[in-house]
């Protein structure tokens, strides 16, 4: 094991056996690297394998085949150990509503067996942290939202992981309390060294937040790096184009423009296609573009051009319809 990397996933499969012989694999082969000390966000559509990847690096379930180890403990055949060094918040709130906050940190600490003058002096460092001194003694039932989160948060950092885990941290959060997560995550890295590795829908948190980011998809990692050279990947502009026609001839004679750098193509259903074009000045090609899908015999019904994000990247990689399975 790399010294510099924390956690290491290699050829992880994870299959599910249902009844009348069909196999579900929600993960295909994951190989994975994350480096002491970085922020790394797992992106991908719903039913992509994040969270089954999540269960098995934080031991809550088994591999099929394939390996998984958190600062070189293997978190199938030393789950204990991997316990002892990894710290979780879940994308449900989880808290016993008829506890005040110190209780549920302090019952947490219990739970790892931190003597009780070491649980204390935890307690008040992270409620300062998470600015939950004022209420540490109330009831978490008369919580906010966005306190919960930060209890969350407060309760995963309590036996001083070297590894947390957080699963949408700012699901359901207003814009204030969002920002103040990410800025409490910023903050554990550079002054804690802490890892993260966290899960979320939002481009705008991975892009804010992540040193790296991986998007999983159909149970596989397929694409992975800092956010801006994924960007920089798509090109300078994209365009947008929706239309009906030979979108097959249209792409090859884009590949061949010297002027596009990346091309991706995904069905939509009011019309035969959607292209995202990467270019290199999006209003100086346009002509050109139309002139392309003109000869190829490929309609335009629409075309708009915008600034790449990290959003254009996820679109290009996982398609545009939305799924649930």
């Amino acid at each position: 094991m790399a010294s510099t990397n924390i956690i290491e996933v290699r050829g992880l499969e994870k299959e599910y056996n249902l009844p009348g012989g069909q196999t579900i694999h929600a993960l295909r082969g994951v190989d994975l690297s994350v480096r002491r000390g970085e922020i790394y966000a797992l992106l991908g559509p719903n039913g992509a394998g994040k969270t089954t990847l999540l269960s098995i690096l934080t031991t809550l379930l088994l591999p099929t085949r394939g390996s998984a180890a958190i600062a070189g403990f293997d978190v199938a055949t030393q789950p204990a150990e991997v316990r002892r060094r990894i710290g979780v918040t879940f994308q449900e709130v989880v808290l016993d509503q008829e506890l005040t906050g110190r209780q549920i940190l302090d019952f947490h600490g219990k739970l790892y067996g931190r003597p009780r003058a070491e649980r204390q002096a935890r307690i008040a460092e992270l409620a300062a942290l998470v600015e939950l001194a004022d209420v540490l003694d109330r009831h978490a039932a008369g919580y906010s939202g966005g306190m919960k989160r930060r209890l969350e948060l407060a309760r995963g950092l309590m036996t001083q992981p070297a590894v947390l885990f957080l699963d949408e941290p700012t699901q359901g959060l207003d814009p204030q309390n969002r920002a103040g997560i990410w800025r409490y995550i910023r903050q554990l890295r550079d002054e804690e060294g802490l890892t993260l590795l966290l899960t979320t829908h939002s481009m705008e948190e991975a892009e804010t937040l992540a040193d790296r980011v991986g998007i999983v998809d159909h149970g596989r990692l397929i694409v992975e790096g800092k956010p801006a050279d994924l960007v920089r990947a798509l090109g300078a502009d994209i365009v947008l184009m929706r239309g009906s026609g030979d979108s097959a001839a249209f792409m090859a004679q884009l590949q061949r423009a010297p002027y596009v750098a990346k091309v991706h193509r995904h069905a939509a259903e009011e019309v035969g296609a959607q292209l995202q074009i990467g270019v290199d000045a999006g209003e100086q090609r346009l002509a050109p573009l139309v002139h392309l899908a003109h000869a190829a015999g490929f309609q335009i019904h629409s075309v708009s051009v915008q600034r790449p994000s990290l959003g254009d990247v996820f679109l290009a990689h996982t398609g545009y319809a939305l799924r649930d399975e």
